[in-house]
C-alpha cells in the first residue's frame, strides 16, 4: 500500500526524470515513454502521477521557481540596510535565473520562448516576489532610507524590470557583459528610491538656465 511519502517520492524521481529527459531531447522531442523509461518506475505508473508531458513540464518549472523564490526569501531575511540588500536581492534574481536556465539544458528555448505558459506559471511565484521586495523596501521607508509613496507598485515595477533583463543576462553573448556591469544595472534599478536621489523640478531657482542655441555650448 502507498504511503504519502512513498508517492511523493515516486512523483519527485518522475520530475527528476523528466528534467533528465528534456535536458537531452528538448520538452518537444521528449515522450512520456522516454520519461518512464529514464525513471525506472514503469509507464503506467507515471500516468497514475501526470497525464503527459505538459504537466511534467510544469512540475519541473513550478518546482525549479519554488528553489528561486526560498533563495531570494533568504537574502530578504539578511541584517542588512535595505538598499544594500535590495542591489543583493538583484543580483540573486539574475543569478538564479540564469542557473535555472542553464541546468536544465534545452529548457532554455522552451523557457524564453514559451512565453504564455511560463508567464502562466510564474504568477503564484511573482506574487510572492513582490511581497518579498515589498518587505525590503518597507524596510528602507521605515529607516528612512527609501523615500516611496507607494511600495506596492515600486514592488512591481522592480520585479518586472529584473524580468526584462532576466533574457538578455542569460543569453551568451550579453552575459558577459551584464555580469561585468550588474553592479551598476542594480544601482540603476535602486537609486530612485533613495532619498538623496532627488532631482529639483524644472522651474527650481537653481537650476542654470540651459541656452537656447546649444551650439555655443557644444562648440570646441
Amino acid at each position: 500500500m502507498s504511503t504519502p511519502g512513498r508517492m511523493k517520492k515516486t512523483k519527485q524521481a518522475f520530475i527528476d526524470a523528466a528534467r533528465q529527459v528534456f535536458a537531452k531531447l528538448g520538452v518537444t522531442g521528449a515522450t512520456m515513454n522516454d520519461i518512464a523509461e529514464a525513471s525506472k518506475k514503469g509507464r503506467r505508473t507515471l500516468y497514475l502521477y501526470f497525464n503527459n508531458k505538459e504537466e511534467l513540464y510544469y512540475a519541473l518549472v513550478e518546482q525549479e521557481m519554488g528553489i528561486v523564490v526560498n533563495q531570494l526569501a533568504e537574502v530578504a531575511a539578511k541584517k542588512l540596510p535595505a538598499g544594500d540588500k535590495l542591489i543583493e536581492y538583484i543580483y540573486m534574481h539574475l543569478d538564479c535565473m540564469r542557473d535555472l536556465v542553464q541546468r536544465n539544458g534545452t529548457l532554455r528555448a522552451d523557457f524564453f520562448n514559451d512565453i504564455k505558459t511560463i508567464e502562466s506559471l510564474r504568477r503564484p511565484i511573482d506574487l510572492k516576489e513582490i511581497k518579498i521586495i515589498k518587505g525590503i523596501l518597507q524596510q528602507g521607508v521605515d529607516s528612512g532610507e527609501f523615500d516611496i509613496p507607494d511600495v506596492d507598485t515600486a514592488a512591481s515595477i522592480v520585479l518586472y524590470s529584473l524580468k526584462g533583463l532576466e533574457g538578455p543576462y542569460n543569453r551568451q553573448k550579453m552575459a558577459a557583459r551584464m555580469a561585468k556591469h550588474r553592479e551598476e544595472i542594480a544601482r540603476l534599478l535602486t537609486r530612485s528610491f533613495r532619498k538623496d536621489s532627488y532631482v529639483p523640478p524644472k522651474d527650481d531657482p537653481d537650476i542654470p538656465e540651459i541656452p537656447e542655441n546649444l551650439s555655443s555650448v557644444v562648440r570646441p
